[in-house]
């Protein structure tokens, strides 16, 4: 396959994916502000050296004849640890993306990856309003992993950083007013936004494993968990002594253009 061809396969998935963007979240900023922004906190946590050799190696990369793009999906379970307010359960959520696989040497690539994925935890909370809440955090994030991948035969393992972007979020459930010993009181279903209560950025690193079958597919599994607190509850007193961190685990499927 051409390079020319790579690029016009790897436009067709970047406005597959655009589209899936703005169809979904049209109130948000535009799809290439949001990247933009990606990448600068991409550059400043990592440092602008280190970011440079990156994006540099990418590129460099990204014209080896042995680059493959693909595509992947799959199920996440979620959870936001030190959750303020409560204990958190598992969310069963998705993801999906592109990615481009590049190798380097022998069994070693080098796996850039776009992703959308829709992360949070079910939780109970005693803050608000002093009253009773069971709810879904839902947080939609654009997350770009770095992976670097080795394979031996069929089986691959792979580890790298990566960065997200907070798209939206929101609180989903049901509200317990006013219990009372004599019953449980009245319940509301409510819905709300909640981005005030997170950072926009989140950094942190990926661990996983898979195994390549026939035809381009693959299926896999991967860990991500959060390196710093996404929580910003600046306009709450007193809740910023637990941090708060997603923790997702991932099981997918993916397909690479090329493969034998």
């Amino acid at each position: 396959m051409t390079l020319l061809s790579r690029c016009h396969k790897l436009y067709a998935y970047w406005q597959l994916f655009t589209q899936f963007f703005h169809n979904h979240f049209s109130s948000q900023p535009p799809f290439n502000q949001i990247i933009k922004t990606m990448f600068k906190n991409a550059i400043s946590q990592a440092g602008t050296k280190r970011a440079a050799l990156l994006l540099f190696g990418l590129l460099f990369l990204g014209l080896n004849a042995q680059a493959q793009l693909g595509i992947k999906a799959g199920v996440n379970k979620a959870v936001l640890r030190g959750k303020v307010g409560g204990g958190a359960d598992y969310q069963t959520s998705y993801h999906a993306g592109i990615f481009y696989e590049a190798k380097i040497l022998g069994p070693i690539s080098v796996q850039p990856e776009l992703l959308y994925s829709l992360q949070g935890a079910q939780a109970r909370s005693l803050i608000r309003d002093r009253n009773l809440e069971k709810f879904d955090t839902k947080l939609h994030y654009l997350t770009l992993p770095v992976m670097v991948k080795a394979t031996f035969g069929p089986v691959f393992v792979e580890a790298g950083p990566q960065f997200s972007y907070l798209v939206s979020s929101s609180d989903k459930g049901r509200l317990q007013i006013d219990p009372t010993s004599s019953g449980p009181g009245e319940y509301l279903n409510f819905k709300r936004r909640n981005s005030d209560d997170y950072k926009k950025s989140d950094r942190g690193v990926a661990l996983g494993a898979g195994v390549k079958l026939p035809l381009g597919f693959a299926i896999g599994g991967r860990f991500t968990t959060s390196l710093s607190d996404i929580g910003d509850y600046r306009s709450l007193s007193n809740v910023n002594s637990s941090k708060l961190k997603n923790r997702v685990f991932q099981a997918y499927a993916s397909f690479q253009l090329g493969s034998k």
